[in-house]
C-alpha cells in the first residue's frame, strides 16, 4: 500500500482550498485507485452522513477479492497525518485497518448480486471536518459503482438540513451583502461619470461594466449557495455563476492591462506587444475558467482532479505575471518621454500614478493568491468563511482604489500640471532612484 503515498500527498496540498457540499450522484467506472476522495465536509454535533452505493462490481486479475478489503470511511485532517505515517512504516498496510479512521462500511455489507447495493445514514458523534474516502486494498482489482453522497448538518431544532459545510453556511448572506455593496458602488460610479461627462473615456465604461459583472457574479453566488444550503442542489444558479465569473475575470484582467498601457487616457490605440498580452491573457482565462468549472462541478473523485487544480494554478500565475508587463512598459516609456518633452510636472504626476497603480495591483494579487490561501489553510473548519470574506474585502478595496485613481474628473492626475512645481519635478525625474 506504499503507492497510497503519492495519492494522498497531492490531496493534502489541495484539500486546504477544497470544501465540497451538495447532494452528489457519482459514477465510478473500472477504477483501480487505492483511495478515492469524494467529499470534504465540516460537521457539527448534529451532522449526518448518508451514503448509497449501487450497481457495484469488482473485477480482479488475481484471486477473488475479499469484500472487507474495500469500503468507505471518514477521516479527519489531524488523523490523515497519522494514516500517512502508518502507510510509510508498513508498505502492506491497509488503510481500512487503521485505528485513526471512522469506518462506515465495507463491501461485506452489500446486498448479494446482482443488485449489490447498500444505503445507510451515520450520525457524527465527534464534530470536526472530515473527508469521505473509498479505499480499495484488494490487489490488482478495479471497481465500478454508482455512489450517492448526502452530507449535512441539522439546525438547532433537528428538523432543517443544512447542506453547506459548517464553515461555509454563512456564505449566502456574505455574498448577498457584497453584491449590494457593488450595486451601490455602481450607482456612485454612474453618478461620477454623469457629473463629469467631458472627462469620461471608453475605459470608464469598461470599468462600469466590470462592476456590473462583479455584482451579478456575487448575486448568483449567493443564490447558488443558498439553494445548496437548503436543498442540496444549486437549481441552475451555478451555471449563471460560472458565466458571470468568466466575464468578470476576463474583464478584470483586460481593464488592468488597458489601464496599465494608458489606453483611452494617454493614447487611443494599443501597440503590438500590448495586443499580444491581451491575446495571451484572454485565452488563458478561458482555460482557467474551464478548469474552475471542472474543479467545482466534479470533485476530487475524478482521476484528473489534481491535474486540473495544477492547470488552474499555473494559468492563474501566468496571467498575474503577464498583466504586470504593460504597467512596467508604460513607466519606462514615460521616463524616456519625460527627458525630451519639457513637461516635467505632468510626467511626474503620470509616473507617480503608474507606480501607485503597480503597487496596488501587486498587493491585490499577492493578497488574493497567497494570503487568502494561507487563511483557508490555517483557519479552523468552522471559520472557513473568513477567508472568503477577506478575499471579497480585498477585492472591494482594490476596486475602490483603482476607480478613485482613474475616476473621470476634469483635472485628473494624468493631465495635472502645476507650473510652480515644474523645477522640483525636473529634479525628481532626473533622480535615478525613481523606479519601481
Amino acid at each position: 500500500m506504499r503507492k497510497l503515498l503519492p495519492v494522498l500527498l497531492p490531496l493534502l496540498l489541495f484539500l486546504a482550498s477544497f470544501a465540497s457540499a451538495e447532494i452528489k450522484n457519482l459514477k465510478i467506472s473500472s477504477d483501480s485507485r487505492p483511495m478515492i476522495l469524494f467529499e470534504r465536509f465540516g460537521f457539527t454535533h448534529t451532522g449526518q452522513a448518508s451514503i448509497t452505493v449501487s450497481s457495484v462490481s469488482v473485477m480482479s486479475r488475481v484471486a477473488s477479492p475479499e469484500p472487507s478489503r474495500l469500503g468507505f470511511f471518514l477521516l479527519s485532517e489531524e488523523s490523515l497525518i497519522q494514516v500517512l505515517l502508518e502507510l510509510q512504516s508498513n508498505p502492506s498496510f491497509c488503510v481500512l485497518d487503521s485505528k485513526y479512521i471512522n469506518l462506515l462500511f465495507t463491501f461485506r455489507d452489500l446486498s448479494p448480486p446482482p443488485h449489490s447495493s447498500f444505503t445507510h445514514s451515520y450520525p457524527i458523534t465527534s464534530p470536526n471536518e472530515y473527508s469521505l474516502f473509498f479505499a480499495n486494498c484488494a490487489p490488482e482489482s478495479t471497481v465500478s459503482m454508482n455512489v450517492r453522497t448526502e452530507l449535512y448538518n441539522l439546525d438547532g431544532r433537528g428538523k432543517e438540513k443544512d447542506y453547506l459545510s459548517a464553515g461555509l453556511t454563512q456564505l449566502p448572506s456574505l455574498y448577498f451583502c457584497f453584491s449590494v455593496l457593488y450595486l451601490a458602488f455602481l450607482a456612485y460610479w454612474i453618478y461620477a461619470c454623469l457629473q463629469n461627462k467631458k472627462s469620461v473615456h471608453r475605459i470608464h465604461m469598461l470599468m462600469g461594466l466590470l462592476v456590473v459583472m462583479k455584482a451579478l457574479n456575487l448575486l448568483c453566488a449567493a443564490e447558488d449557495k443558498h439553494y445548496v444550503k437548503v436543498t442540496g442542489t444549486p437549481h441552475g444558479w451555478d451555471v449563471l455563476f460560472y458565466i458571470f465569473q468568466f466575464i468578470r475575470v476576463v474583464l478584470l484582467f483586460t481593464v488592468i492591462v488597458l489601464i496599465g498601457t494608458g489606453w483611452s487616457f494617454l493614447k487611443p490605440f494599443l501597440q503590438e506587444k500590448e495586443k499580444k498580452v491581451l491575446m495571451i491573457v484572454i485565452p488563458l482565462q478561458v482555460l482557467a475558467n474551464v478548469a474552475s468549472i471542472v474543479i467545482g462541478e466534479t470533485g476530487p473523485f475524478i482521476k484528473d482532479w489534481v491535474t486540473w487544480n495544477q492547470v488552474f494554478l499555473l494559468v492563474d500565475i501566468i496571467c498575474c505575471c503577464a498583466i504586470i508587463f504593460p504597467i512596467v512598459w508604460s513607466i519606462r516609456s514615460l521616463r524616456e518621454t519625460s527627458k525630451t518633452d519639457g513637461k516635467a510636472a505632468r510626467n511626474l504626476a503620470k509616473l507617480t500614478l503608474f507606480r501607485q497603480f503597480y503597487i496596488v495591483v501587486i498587493g491585490y494579487l499577492y493578497f488574493t493568491r497567497i494570503v487568502v490561501f494561507a487563511l483557508r489553510t490555517i483557519a479552523a473548519y468552522k471559520y472557513q468563511w473568513v477567508a472568503n470574506a477577506a478575499e471579497e474585502i480585498a477585492s472591494l478595496a482594490f476596486y475602490a482604489i483603482i476607480f478613485y485613481m482613474f475616476r473621470p474628473v476634469e483635472k485628473n492626475e494624468y493631465f495635472a500640471l502645476d507650473e510652480e512645481e515644474e523645477s522640483a519635478a525636473e529634479m525628481a525625474l532626473k533622480d535615478e532612484e525613481f523606479e519601481l
